[in-house]
C-alpha cells in the first residue's frame, strides 16, 4: 500500500500501540494522518501470536499485562476492549526450616490474605506494616494518576499534595532503604521489591532511583495500580487501536522501513523504503515511536554506543497440558492466577543483581509466573479447558550477559524452569504440551531477540531508563512539546513512544500526551 498524498498534517514513525493512540487521537480531530510501520503489522511489543505449530493458542509474545492505561483514553477512543481482573495479586512460594506454605495476596485483599502473613512471619505486624504502607503508596498513585493525561505537573505541585514520608521514601531515597525500615521478613521485602525491578536493572539501593521511577509506574495506573489481563490477548488491545485509528480516517501503511527524518523550516521530511522503492512524504509535525537512542539515528546523529539502553529481562512462554501442584498445597487455580514469585526474597535479589553485574548469570534466578489462561480461557481456543499458558519473566538478566557467553540463553532458560521446579510436587517438563513437531511447546525470548524482533534498542523495554511522571521544578514548560513531556531538540519532531517522559509500559499515555502538544501547535 502507498501514501494517497506527499504530505500530511502528521506522520507517525512506528506502529506501537503509542503510534495507533496518537493516530487515532490526531485523526479524530480531523487532521490528515500517515502512520509508517517497519514490520507487516502494527502493535509492536503489545501483540499476540501463537507461536507452537499446530497449536491455536495465542500467547502475548512480549508485553503481557496492563495496569497503566488510562480508562479514560480507551473511553476517549471508543476502544472495544475487556481488561480482566485476576482474582489473586500475587502467590509467594516459602520454604522456612521444616516448614513451607506460601504468603497470598488476594485481590482484594482478605482474611486469608492476612491468614497467609501470620502463618509466615507468626504474627500480624508484618501485614498491619504492608497495609500502611500500600495504603501510603495508594494516596501516592490517587494524586499522580489524573496528572497523567494533563500537562505536566512540578516535582513540587505534586509532592504538596501528598505525604512527606511517602515522597521520602518513593521519590527521594533509594527504595531498598524504605522496604528494610518499613519490613522485616526477606520474602515480604521481595514480593515488594520486585515491582522495581522490572525490565530495570538495578541494584535497590542504586542512587539514580531508577529503580524508584520504575516501582511508582507499576504502581500508579488509574490510580490503583491494578495489574489486568486483556481478554482475547494483547492483541486484542492494539487491533481496537488500529481499528479506531483507521476507522477515524488515519492511513496506516505496513512494511514500510522509516531510514531518515529530516527537518526543515515548514515540518520535516520522512524517507522510507518498501523493500521495492524509496518514498519520501512531509508532514508538518513527525511523531516517533521509536525509541529517542534510534530517532537521533534517523535524524542523522549517528550511533552512540555508549548510550545505547540495556534491556534486562528473560521472558519464556509456555502451553501446559496441565497445571502442576505446588509443594506449599495451594490450590494451582489461586497461586498462579496472580503473580507467582520465584526466588523473589530480597537478599536473593540482591544476589542475583550482584552477580549479573559480575557478569555471572544468577542462580537461583528471580523472577515470576503469570497464567493468563486462567483468567482468560479464551486465549486457549480450542485447548480451552484442557491446556494453560504460562508465562515467566526473569530478573537480573541484561542484555550484556548474553552477549559476553553463547551459552547464557540456556543457562538462564534452565536456571529458570529450575526455580519453578523447586516449588512444584512435579518437574514442569511433564506438564509441558508438545507442538505437531512433538517439540516441546517453550518460546523464550532474551533482550537481544527483542532488539532484532522490534528494533527496541538493547531489548529495553521501556526504550531507556524511566522518568518522574512530573517535570523538573526549574523546567522550561513554554511549547506545548515541553508542557507535554515530548519535545525533542526539533520543533517539528515530537516523542510519542515509550521514551517520553510519561512513556513506558502498555499505557497509550505517550500516543496520547504527543497528540496533545500537536492539537496545541496546530
Amino acid at each position: 500500500m502507498h501514501p494517497r498524498s506527499s504530505s500530511y498534517d502528521v506522520v507517525v514513525v512506528g506502529g506501537g500501540h503509542n503510534g495507533l493512540v496518537s493516530a487515532a487521537y490526531l485523526a479524530r480531530a480531523g487532521l490528515s494522518v500517515l502512520l509508517l510501520e517497519r514490520l507487516g503489522h502494527t502493535g509492536g511489543a503489545a501483540v499476540s501470536t501463537e507461536p507452537f505449530a499446530g497449536r491455536p493458542v495465542r500467547l502475548s509474545r512480549y508485553s503481557y499485562l496492563v495496569s497503566l492505561m488510562p480508562e479514560q483514553l480507551m473511553a476517549d477512543l471508543d476502544l472495544d476492549v475487556r481488561l480482566a481482573s485476576r482474582t489473586t495479586a500475587s502467590y509467594t512460594p516459602w520454604t522456612r526450616g521444616e516448614r513451607t506454605g506460601g504468603l497470598l495476596v488476594e485481590r482484594p485483599e482478605g482474611e486469608a490474605t492476612r491468614a497467609s502473613f501470620r502463618e509466615l512471619t507468626g504474627g500480624d505486624d508484618e501485614y498491619a506494616a504492608w497495609q500502611r504502607f500500600y495504603g501510603e503508596v495508594g494516596r501516592l498513585a490517587e494524586v499522580v494518576a489524573p496528572t497523567l493525561m494533563r500537562p505536566l505537573p512540578l516535582a513540587r505541585e505534586v509532592r504538596d499534595l501528598v505525604d512527606e514520608r511517602i515522597w521520602d521514601d518513593v521519590v527521594e531515597r533509594p527504595l531498598g532503604r524504605a522496604i528494610r525500615s518499613r519490613f522485616s521478613d526477606d520474602t515480604v521485602r521481595g514480593v515488594v521489591a520486585t515491582d522495581a525491578l522490572i525490565g530495570t536493572f538495578a541494584s535497590l539501593d542504586d542512587p539514580s532511583l531508577v529503580q524508584n521511577r520504575c516501582f511508582l509506574y507499576h504502581l500508579v495506573g488509574n490510580g490503583t495500580g491494578e495489574w489486568r489481563v486483556p481478554v482475547g490477548g494483547m492483541g486484542a488491545v492494539t487491533t481496537a487501536l488500529a481499528t479506531a485509528a483507521a476507522g477515524a480516517g488515519a492511513e496506516i501503511v505496513t512494511g514500510a522501513g522509516v531510514s531518515a527524518i529530516t527537518p526543515g523550516p515548514d515540518g520535516a521530511e520522512v524517507t522510507w523504503h518498501d523493500g521495492e522503492r524509496e518514498h519520501a512524504v512531509t508532514g508538518r509535525r513527525v511523531l516517533s515511536g521509536v525509541a529517542p537512542w534510534v530517532l537521533r539515528i534517523l535524524l542523522g546523529e549517528g550511533e552512540d554506543t555508549a548510550s545505547k539502553p540495556v534491556g534486562s529481562q528473560l521472558k519464556i512462554n509456555l502451553l501446559l497440558d496441565r497445571l502442576p501442584g505446588l509443594r506449599s498445597g495451594a490450590d494451582p487455580a489461586v497461586a498462579f492466577a496472580g503473580t507467582l514469585h520465584l526466588a523473589e526474597d530480597y537478599s536473593l535479589l540482591e544476589q542475583a543483581y550482584a552477580a549479573a553485574a559480575g557478569g555471572a548469570v544468577p542462580d537461583p534466578l528471580p523472577g515470576e509466573v503469570y497464567c493468563h489462561s486462567l483468567t482468560d480461557p479464551s486465549i486457549l481456543g480450542d485447548r480451552a479447558g484442557s491446556a494453560h499458558t504460562l508465562t515467566y519473566f526473569g530478573l537480573h538478566t541484561p542484555a550484556g550477559l548474553f552477549d559476553a557467553d553463547p551459552s547464557a540463553r540456556e543457562v538462564a532458560t534452565r536456571r529458570a524452569l529450575a526455580s519453578l521446579d523447586a516449588v512444584l510436587t512435579e518437574p514442569l517438563a511433564d506438564c509441558v504440551a508438545t507442538d505437531a513437531e512433538g517439540r516441546p511447546c517453550i518460546e523464550v525470548k532474551v533482550p537481544q531477540d527483542v532488539e532484532r524482533d522490534l528494533a527496541m534498542p538493547g531489548g529495553h523495554i521501556f526504550h531507556g531508563d524511566l522518568e518522574w511522571p512530573w517535570a523538573p521544578n526549574r523546567s522550561r514548560l513554554e511549547t506545548p512539546a515541553q508542557q507535554w513531556g515530548v519535545q525533542t531538540a526539533h520543533d517539528a519532531v515530537l516523542l510519542c513512544g515509550a521514551g517520553a517522559r510519561r512513556g513506558g509500559a502498555v499505557s497509550g499515555l505517550g500516543g496520547h500526551n504527543a497528540a496533545q502538544a500537536v492539537l496545541a501547535e496546530l
